[in-house]
């Protein structure tokens, strides 16, 4: 190998430790006590509207953080609002008010109680008017992906919180924070061992056909496949690539191309499992087994996400590529993979990744050790022993008055991918432009910070 390339690779090298003893002097003190118990400062009262899989993972999360109380339950199904109400009970806090006279009573919910926060796990189509409903009364809303499904609802979200000054957010569906080399990326990103990024690809790539069939499961995932064909599931990826492109803090979202595969996989599933000549058969499908959705940034940036639910295979990759180096990740691998130019030890050859997601491993992850709890964690998401980092982050932003750091731009930038792609699909892939949410404060906001 040359004398540059050895140059190179020891000044990076010595200059990404001096970075990073850097970096933790000045942050590791105030991080040492992340997820320890402490007396809190300010209790917390939240409410929980939709108490299924999801919302009950998140009702157990929060019945576990001290100085959470959960005054009111929302939900139209009356078993799991009476388990929900017994969860509370058990957890030694009072018989929350129950709300259970519709679709719609999250609004008298919203409109009656005192509460800091409501947390969203209902339907989709639900999500952007319970965030209304929350931030019109005067309270700060979470909800699961996505948090909006059409363009309108999304300027009514920016418009309202703007008004009122209360938040609505994806908090708590952080993939970023959630998988083993979210946060840890975002620091290699930041100490520039990457380069600029230029192209991120991800997606939601996961077989869900047994799932969408099955009654116990999520059965009205299968109705969005007939009425609906784009990218339906954008927020796992986008919250991920949003951080590391900058997206919202220095550039944003330009434009996109939208393009799906034929509709076979939903039907063939069917027929094999119900016959050729059942009802579930006969269901004519839009959504296209496979859709790719091309995006371009105004600082010309790319990002490259897969939408596939509905064919046979393992979980998605995840690829970022940079000026310097470029990286591979995800489940379907024997552990990740790397390559930076003069540091990798061959020439355009992987190396794995593990040494460099050790030494550039995020403060945050080295300093939060949460007590363990008694027993696991119940619901969709569930069997963790200790307090997710999201849970951790969004208290720790409602005790101190803050916005989580992604906000209700972040997050219904993240979300719009899901009606803009499919008004590409359906007009024969042209291009549709992507609405600047932030009215131009993207060009002066700072790159996401997780302190």
């Amino acid at each position: 190998m040359g004398s540059s390339n050895y140059d190179r690779r020891k000044f990076i090298k010595q200059s990404s430790v001096a970075m990073g003893g850097l970096a933790l002097t000045d942050i590791s003190s105030p991080l040492r006590v992340l997820g320890q118990k402490s007396v809190p400062e300010k209790p917390l009262r939240l409410g929980f509207i939709g108490i299924g899989g999801r919302g009950s993972y998140h009702l157990d999360v929060a019945l576990g953080i001290e100085g959470v109380t959960v005054p009111a339950i929302c939900e139209i199904k009356t078993e799991r609002l009476y388990n929900a109400k017994r969860w509370i009970e058990e957890a030694g806090q009072p018989t929350p008010r129950l709300y259970d006279r519709g679709l719609t009573d999250f609004k008298r919910l919203c409109e009656e109680e005192t509460l800091d926060a409501v947390i969203c796990s209902t339907s989709w189509e639900w999500h952007a008017p319970v965030c209304l409903a929350a931030m019109n009364n005067d309270k700060h809303a979470v909800s699961e992906v996505p948090i909006i499904l059409t363009v309108d609802e999304a300027w009514e979200l920016v418009e309202t919180s703007e008004k009122t000054g209360k938040w609505a957010t994806l908090a708590l569906e952080q993939a970023m924070l959630e998988s083993p080399d979210g946060l840890t990326l975002l620091n290699m990103v930041q100490k520039g061992l990457f380069g600029d990024i230029v192209h991120s690809e991800s997606g939601y790539v996961h077989d869900l056909r047994f799932v969408k069939n099955n009654p116990a499961e999520e059965p009205w995932r299968l109705a969005y496949d007939v009425t609906h064909n784009g990218n339906l599931y954008p927020d796992h990826p986008m919250n991920k690539i949003m951080a590391y492109e900058n997206i919202n803090h220095g550039d944003r979202l330009d434009h996109l191309v939208s393009m799906s595969s034929k509709a076979e996989m939903l039907h063939e599933y069917a027929a094999l499992n119900y016959g050729r000549e059942s009802e579930q058969a006969k269901i004519k499908f839009k959504q296209g087994d496979v859709n790719v959705t091309l995006i371009r940034t105004v600082n010309g940036k790319l990002i490259t996400l897969n939408y596939d639910t509905n064919t046979p295979h393992p979980r998605e990759l995840f690829r970022l590529q940079g000026t310097k180096g470029v990286y591979l990740g995800g489940s379907a691998l024997e552990g990740p993979k790397i390559y930076l130019e003069g540091l990798s030890p061959k020439e355009h050859a992987w190396e794995s990744a593990e040494k460099y997601l050790e030494e550039y491993k995020h403060p945050i992850l080295k300093n939060y050790n949460p007590a363990p709890r008694k027993v696991a964690l119940r619901g969709h998401g569930g069997s963790g022993t200790t307090t997710p980092l999201t849970w951790h982050l969004l208290i720790q932003a409602l005790r101190e008055n803050k916005t989580p750091y992604f906000d209700v731009y972040d997050s219904i930038t993240s979300s719009v991918i899901f009606p803009l792609s499919g008004l590409s699909v359906a007009n024969n892939s042209k291009t549709v432009d992507i609405p600047d949410f932030t009215r131009g404060k993207w060009k002066d906001r700072a790159p996401l910070s997780i302190i």
